[in-house]
């Protein structure tokens, strides 16, 4: 089913829906249909800027790991010692 088929059977539910709603008037298929689209386009819409939202980060996802302990003392251990005064 290709995107335009999608919405077209959403418009067409939706338009049922609304002919329903209210007590399947007749004569009024292409109100219904018109305010079906905008239902339908509304809805497509809202989902869209939903999911253009940043996601927020996890706390301290943005800090470096500090380096392993094995790492530290090897630094420590290369480095001269100052002579005492």
């Amino acid at each position: 089913m290709t995107m335009t088929d999608d919405r077209q059977e959403r418009i067409r539910n939706r338009a049922h829906q609304i002919w329903l709603q209210e007590g399947q008037p007749a004569g009024h298929h292409e109100r219904h249909w018109h305010q079906a689209a905008a239902d339908v386009d509304q809805e497509d819409a809202t989902d869209k800027s939903a999911a253009k939202k940043p996601t927020k980060k996890a706390a301290g996802a943005a800090k470096p790991k500090a380096a392993p302990k094995e790492a530290k003392a090897a630094t420590k251990a290369g480095k001269p010692k100052k002579a005492a005064k």
